[in-house]
């Protein structure tokens, strides 16, 4: 019986035919578990952070190979334009409140893009620097 388990997943996992179905339901069945976890324990996150963040925690502990998810994940960025063509047909609907409001609205989109890349680059030198002086007194008490 074991061996026919092992060669099932095997053809599974590695059939072209169902490899993709089968990864987009692992997205899927993460995404609909971190729906669960939002709302019952009423997490201030959307369930597709806490769903890639399941993800990435089952990736670091081994628990779900890379491989299993790469093609899934892969085609789901291919086919992304895909998703933003609702973006493109707003714009193109409301291309007088563009003309009316487009400065204002990119002036926002700019300077919200300036901040959080301001403020990425702020958090990131700070814990740059405190893992620095971190190996700093490391190896001072090594020498020590």
């Amino acid at each position: 019986m074991s061996t026919l388990w092992r060669r099932l997943r095997q053809k599974l996992v590695t059939d072209s035919l169902w490899q993709i179905p089968l990864q987009l339901c692992i997205y899927i069945g993460l995404y609909l578990l971190a729906g669960l976890l939002v709302n019952l324990f009423h997490l201030p996150l959307p369930a597709n952070i806490i769903g890639l963040g399941i993800l990435l925690l089952l990736i670091i502990l081994r628990i779900v190979p890379v491989k299993w998810i790469r093609a899934g994940g892969n085609w789901l960025l291919a086919e992304m334009l895909l998703f933003f063509v609702p973006a493109v047909v707003a714009v193109v609907n409301y291309g007088p409140l563009l003309r009316s409001e487009g400065w204002k609205i990119l002036a926002v989109i700019g300077l919200s893009t300036i901040m959080v890349l301001a403020a990425t680059g702020f958090v990131v030198e700070r814990v740059f620097r405190y893992e620095m002086a971190k190996a700093q007194r490391k190896l001072g008490a090594n020498d020590k």
